[in-house]
C-alpha cells in the first residue's frame, strides 16, 4: 500500500488523518459520480484551453453542430459557471424545469440539450460571485441532476486553465477524451502543454487540438492575413503526438451568427470531418 501511495504522491504519513482517506484516489477508489438514473450518455467529450478568451466555447458549439448534421443526439454541458455562453449563442432563454426525477435541459432550435447556470437564474445577467468549490459543486449537480435522456455525445465546455472545476469533470465524469483548443501566439506551446499535461496526469485521451483565430481572409483579394503571427499548431501537435482537428479563422457571417443567437443553423467548414 505504501508503494502505491508513493506513486500518487501521498504517502501513509500526508494521509494519517485526511478526511478524504477513504475515497483517496491512491486506494484506487472509483470517485465517478453516477449519472442520473433517466440519463444515458454514450460520450462525454470536454472542451479545454489553458487560457481564456481563445474560443472554447465557439468550438464546443460548432463540435456539437457537427454532430447534430451527421444526424446524432447532443447535449452540452456548459461548465463555465462564472462565464457561461453556451445558451445566449443558441438563442435559449428562461429557466430550465425541474421535478422529482431532476432538473431538464433546455432544447435549442436543432434538437441540443442545454445545461447552464444562466438556465437557473432569475437574471441570466447577474455575476455568479461563487467560490470555487461550490462552482465545482454546481457543475458535478450538472451531471447527476441533470435529465439528459438518450444522447449520442455530451460536450462539456470546460472555463479556461487547470482549477477546480476541469479536475472536478474530469474526475467525477465520465470523460471518453477532450479536444484542446487555443490561438497562434507565442506563448501557445505552453498553453497547450499544461492542458496536455493535467489530461495525461488524469488519464484522459488527448483526441486533438483546435487552433482559433488563425487568421482573417480578406475581402478584395483573399489573402490570407495572420493576424495572431504565424500558427505554431502543427510543431506542437507533431512534438505531443496529436491531431490538428481545424484552423480556424475569423469568419464574420458565424461571427455574426452567434451576435444573432442563431448558432443552431452554422456550420463550420473549418473542423476537419472527426470520429469522436
Amino acid at each position: 500500500m505504501a508503494e502505491e501511495n508513493n506513486k500518487s504522491g501521498c504517502t501513509e504519513e500526508s494521509c494519517a488523518g485526511c478526511s478524504h482517506a477513504d475515497s483517496c484516489s491512491s486506494k484506487k477508489a472509483d470517485m465517478k459520480e453516477p449519472a442520473n438514473p433517466y440519463s444515458s450518455v454514450k460520450k462525454v467529450i470536454g472542451i479545454v484551453s489553458g487560457k481564456g478568451g481563445v474560443g472554447k466555447s465557439f468550438v464546443t458549439a460548432s463540435l456539437a453542430r457537427m454532430m447534430r448534421e451527421k444526424g446524432y443526439s447532443v447535449g452540452i454541458l456548459d461548465a463555465d459557471v462564472t462565464g457561461p455562453s453556451i445558451p445566449k449563442m443558441y438563442g435559449v432563454h428562461g429557466m430550465a424545469q425541474g421535478s422529482e426525477q431532476g432538473i431538464f435541459p433546455s432544447i435549442a432550435k436543432d434538437g441540443t440539450r442545454i445545461m447552464s447556470v444562466n438556465l437557473l437564474l432569475d437574471d441570466e445577467e447577474a455575476p455568479v460571485i461563487w467560490r470555487g468549490p461550490i462552482i465545482a459543486g454546481v457543475v458535478k449537480q450538472f451531471w447527476t441532476d441533470v435529465i439528459w435522456d438518450d444522447l449520442d455525445y455530451l460536450f462539456v465546455d470546460m472555463p479556461p486553465g487547470t482549477g477546480d472545476v476541469p479536475l472536478t469533470v474530469f474526475q467525477s465524469l465520465p470523460v471518453d477524451g477532450v479536444v484542446i483548443v487555443t490561438s497562434p501566439q507565442d506563448l501557445v506551446q505552453m498553453i497547450v502543454k499544461k492542458a496536455y499535461g493535467m489530461a495525461k496526469q488524469m488519464n484522459i485521451p488527448v483526441l486533438g487540438i483546435v487552433e482559433n483565430y488563425s487568421y482573417v481572409k480578406c475581402p478584395d483579394c483573399g489573402r490570407e492575413i495572420k493576424v495572431f503571427g504565424e500558427s505554431h499548431i502543427d510543431e506542437i501537435a507533431e512534438e505531443l503526438d496529436i491531431p490538428v482537428l481545424g484552423k480556424m479563422p475569423i469568419d464574420t457571417e458565424i461571427a455574426q451568427a452567434v451576435e444573432e443567437e442563431r448558432f443552431y443553423e452554422v456550420q463550420n467548414p473549418y473542423l476537419k470531418e472527426i470520429e469522436l
